[in-house]
């Protein structure tokens, strides 16, 4: 398709502020992908696919989202099943404590590394494709497209269609209203009744010796979620009435929960974490007051916390006078914002002289600290850098109208930051452990004093 004039516009204005090659790689995609490859765009998975760098990728698709091209979703994610439970356009739409699976028949707690995934569909404005309007979409595209998260490694569309024989029942299609009744045989073992629109489940366990007797199921489709449960039954012929009491058009379908089943949902691709996101700098600038309502309170069961400060900065300042001292800190502000954002960091915020930022993971932060050691030594004004590093499990929350973080690990990291010495940098066990962060020492030379926690 061609894209019309006023979109080739926000792609012009998109250029000014990304990287010239994922907004090409992004333009192609929009004019040239099938519907499917525009819908909860992985973005990973398109840097992968591209070859291009994930930073880069990751901050076209946000400004692409802020001026329009995309519709940012985040998507609450079952781990055991990788379907999508909940969807929201913003992070302010997490707000249960836990969120259920019908088809796994667990409940999970939405932490921010693995259960929150974010993804980006094409504005209807831009292009309009069919999973704008769900009901249009067939039985296995609503799972490719819907249900399933972007995480989940789906193969081509022959060899699910061959899977979706192996190890489905029978399935239907029932608008708002239906009714239906399908007859067919029970193997042995566990066998599910699923609707992915509803989010229901019936789950049978198929046991004893087989008979002839026609057996009978109900079920019926609502909003509700009713809560799921196993019942008995033999192998042998199945009488399944089914009946969609929902306002919208269900797939129930009936699965064998084999290995094969088991098989594909087991495998998984990186993608695109709430996490991630709040540790990337192009989204804390971009979405600075409008991440988390002031009473939201989001697990992180994992994020790494570096404070810096500057030693001396007051002699600096007496030494050579306000305006040299001023215009060294601030360069030393603008070096340190840069590291940060080049190691998948993001600034949470500064304190006078000391800077707040977190990292996904422990290599990232001493990948960054090591670096701004021997940054802060190249300014001019003999600054010093004090470093403090931890990680562990915090709560996102939203103070003074910005995104930030509280719990017991932020106060280590800032204690730790305060027993560093000039030019050092201070780290718990946690980080220096790490297998990366522990590689990255040892190829940078760097000893370690285990009993001071100090990096020399």
């Amino acid at each position: 398709m061609k894209i019309p004039g006023e979109i080739e516009a926000l792609f012009s204005v998109l250029r000014q502020s990304a990287k010239p090659e994922p907004v090409s790689a992004i333009e192609k995609l929009i004019e040239d992908a099938p519907d499917r490859e525009l819908c909860r765009i992985n973005a990973l998975a398109f840097a992968a696919e591209h070859k291009l760098d994930e930073e880069d990728v990751i901050a076209a698709f946000l400004h692409s989202a802020r001026r329009g091209i995309f519709d940012m979703s985040w998507n609450i994610l079952c781990p055991g099943c990788g379907g999508v439970l909940d969807s929201g356009t913003t992070l302010k739409t997490v707000n249960q404590a836990e969120y259920r699976c019908a088809l796994c028949a667990a409940g999970y707690e939405p932490t921010l590394d693995e259960i929150v995934e974010v993804t980006f569909t094409v504005s209807p404005r831009v292009r309009k494709i069919a999973a704008h309007d769900p009901e249009t979409l067939p039985w296995i595209e609503y799972y490719r497209q819907i249900f399933w998260s972007s995480g989940v490694d789906l193969p081509d569309d022959e060899t699910l269609a061959k899977w979706v024989k192996e190890t489905t029942l029978d399935t239907l299609e029932l608008s708002a209203g239906d009714k239906a009744v399908l007859s067919l045989q029970l193997p042995e073992g566990l066998v599910i009744v699923f609707d992915p629109v509803v989010h229901m489940s019936q789950f049978i366990e198929v046991t004893g010796e087989a008979t002839r007797k026609p057996q009978s199921l109900a079920f019926v489709m609502t909003k509700d979620h009713a809560p799921t449960g196993t019942i008995q039954m033999r192998p042998g012929p199945l009488q399944i009435s089914l009946e969609n009491r929902s306002n919208v058009r269900t797939f129930p379908g009936i699965w064998v929960a084999g290995d094969k089943l088991h098989d594909l949902l087991g495998k998984r691709r990186p993608f695109l974490t709430a996490k991630r996101l709040l540790t990337n700098q192009t989204f804390r600038d971009i979405y600075r007051t409008d991440t988390l309502d002031v009473d939201q309170r989001l697990k992180i069961t994992s994020l790494t916390f570096l404070f810096t400060d500057l030693k001396g900065s007051t002699e600096l300042y007496e030494r050579v006078g306000d305006l040299v001292a001023y215009d060294l800190v601030r360069a030393h502000f603008q070096v340190l914002h840069e590291i940060v954002a080049a190691e998948r960091g993001a600034v949470v915020k500064t304190i006078g002289d000391a800077v707040m930022a977190t990292f996904p993971t422990p290599d990232r932060a001493m990948a960054a600290a090591l670096k701004m050691r021997e940054a802060v030594k190249d300014l001019k004004g003999d600054l010093l850098l004090k470093i403090g590093i931890h990680e562990g499990p915090c709560l996102a929350v939203s103070l003074n109208d910005r995104q930030d973080y509280f719990g017991r690990t932020v106060n280590i990291a800032a204690r730790v930051q305060g027993l560093a010495t000039s030019r050092s940098i201070f780290a718990t066990r946690r980080v220096v452990t790490d297998s990366k962060a522990s590689k990255l020492l040892q190829s940078n030379g760097c000893g370690v004093d285990h009993a001071a926690g100090q990096l020399s």
